[in-house]
């Protein structure tokens, strides 16, 4: 095993989600302005961490110098049958400096490798495309 972590939730959406590695999230509904993360959030990080960390190691590996970006963007949208509540998650991949065929490739091959992809794939509201390359959005790094 290379790594391990553990996560538990007693308050449900509004409160703290506690870690085994001693690390405590604040967690809030999506719908009001308090602080912490939301399921939303938290998925949209994770996909695009691991998916843009995937796609960099296969660059790495293929000695191709180029920068890539990953965004995700995920709705929260009530189901047609007022039962309950779904996800519709869109990704979307670029690499710059390659042709959108040979982004397309590496992208596809990312998305076999990357673990939480591999979490996403047969979910039927899930869509992951290869965009051409655009500066990504500066949020004050």
């Amino acid at each position: 095993m290379l790594y391990t972590v553990t996560a538990v939730n007693h308050q449900g959406i509004n409160g703290t989600v506690k870690l085994s590695n001693e690390k405590v999230v604040p967690t809030s509904h999506p719908l009001n302005d308090q602080p912490g993360f939301n399921p939303e959030e938290l998925l949209a990080l994770a996909w695009s961490t691991c998916l843009n960390a995937t796609i960099e190691a296969l660059l790495d590996a293929k000695k191709i110098s180029a920068k890539s970006t990953v965004s995700v963007t995920v709705d929260l949208l009530k189901e047609p049958e007022q039962t309950g509540y779904y996800f519709r998650v869109l990704g979307q991949a670029s690499i710059q400096d390659l042709s959108l065929d040979e982004a397309q490739a590496i992208v596809q091959e990312a998305d076999q490798r990357c673990p939480v992809s591999k979490l996403l794939a047969q979910a039927k509201t899930v869509t992951l495309e290869t965009v051409a390359w655009t500066d990504p959005i500066d949020l004050g790094e």
